[in-house]
């Protein structure tokens, strides 16, 4: 990439793509969205929630930072999983950065990177990788002194920094790092864009968000929102029809509960947080489907997807 330089006030830009990978439930949307200053990816406490890649586009005074959130590194046990897991592999063709992150909190945080890194080292080729040891807060630093050290021996990370993500503690310090190692070059996206994604892809996200939070005991992730229409009626008004697809009866009945009051529970919650994202009252339609097996269901995922978030 060539370097560019504002003429006029003699300022070298820098810019590049930052994935930001590790296992489930590490942090990682909550670190994107703390790096960003923005709730752009979905948070749950359940592992997994991230299913696309998410791009979310950070933007001040001379650089770009075009981060990349990725589904967390798992064992694929369905078709669902595979897909996941190729929209990782396919994330370090892009970046420039590799940013993994880790749960330094949890009983041996060394194996899991291990895992992480073992399973996409073909993938870095000799690209700048960063360690963010996320939940410092709760590591402490008698952890993280001697675990750091370890780190860098057994993986040669250019750098490793401690941070908590929910706290957004040391968020600018890692946000230096990425900086430091950005190639010089143009800006991909105008100054004010958070993300390449189209707004029916975040309303799918959250309406999953919403039913994943409402119904985190009776709905695993055999879940998914497809958007069927999404239309802006007015400039004040926007139409979204969705589908909310299960793969049993029983998820169905529990979504749409007795007289129909969980899935009106349910739209009331989400149309809250869909016109607080999109600035513009929202006139929401929910229906309710099954699909017997439709995570294992190759083309049926693939179009899912492709529907939600189009290119």
């Amino acid at each position: 990439m060539d370097g560019s330089t504002d003429q006029n006030i003699g300022v070298t830009t820098k810019a590049g793509f930052v994935i930001v990978f590790g296992k489930p439930n590490a942090g990682k949307s909550t670190l994107m969205n703390a790096l960003l200053n923005f709730n752009l990816s979905i948070v749950n406490r359940k592992v997994q929630t991230t299913r696309n890649r998410i791009s979310g586009i950070l933007t001040e005074d001379n650089f770009q930072i075009v981060f990349i959130d990725t589904p967390g590194v798992l064992s694929p046990k369905y078709e669902l999983h595979k897909f996941m897991l190729s929209e990782i592999a396919s994330s370090f063709d892009e970046a420039d950065i590799l940013l993994m992150i880790v749960d330094a909190a949890v009983r041996n945080p060394f194996e899991d990177v291990k895992y992480v890194y073992e399973a996409y080292e073909k993938n870095f080729g000799d690209k700048k990788k960063i360690l963010a040891l996320n939940k410092a807060d709760i590591a402490g630093r008698d952890v993280l002194m001697p675990l750091s050290a370890r780190l860098f021996e057994a993986f040669g990370f250019d750098e490793i920094v401690p941070v908590s993500a929910l706290k957004k503690e040391n968020i600018d310090r890692l946000k230096e790092v990425i900086v430091k190692f950005l190639p010089e070059g143009h800006f991909f996206y105008d100054e004010e864009t958070l993300t390449d994604k189209p707004e029916k892809f975040f309303a799918a996200e959250i309406l999953r968000e919403k039913i994943l939070s409402l119904y985190h005991d009776e709905i695993p992730y055999s879940v998914m929102v497809s958007i069927q229409e999404f239309a802006e009626r007015s400039d004040k008004l926007v139409y979204i029809n969705a589908e909310i697809i299960v793969e049993r009866e029983s998820q169905k009945a529990v979504i749409i509960g007795k007289g129909g009051e969980s899935l009106k529970k349910t739209g009331a919650y989400a149309r809250k947080s869909l016109e607080h994202f999109l600035g513009k009252k929202v006139f929401l339609e929910l229906f309710v489907k099954v699909r017997k097996g439709w995570r294992n269901n190759k083309n049926f995922v693939k179009d899912s997807m492709i529907r939600n978030s189009p290119s």
